[in-house]
């Protein structure tokens, strides 16, 4: 059974499944979920702000939006 086929059949069963086998089927699966959804750990916030302090020391070295328009523009031809 191919991965869609079975996403399908769980979507109908969780669609009209009663309320305990729904909360009975989340529990195991909540801890996945949850790391899945929190893409905010230390590791990528660390890196954004690494990212975001290496933009901000090299202001004067970034192009206007004019000038990187007329940089794409030259090197078409």
């Amino acid at each position: 059974m191919s991965s869609i086929e079975i996403k399908r059949k769980l979507f109908d069963y969780i669609r009209n499944a009663d309320s305990r086998k729904v909360k009975a089927m989340y529990t195991i699966v909540e801890r996945d979920i949850e790391e899945e959804t929190n893409i905010w750990t230390d590791d990528f916030v660390n890196e954004m702000s690494r990212r975001s302090a290496e933009g901000e020391a090299n202001l004067d070295k970034l192009n206007s939006w004019e000038d990187l328009k007329a940089k794409v523009k030259r090197s078409r031809g």
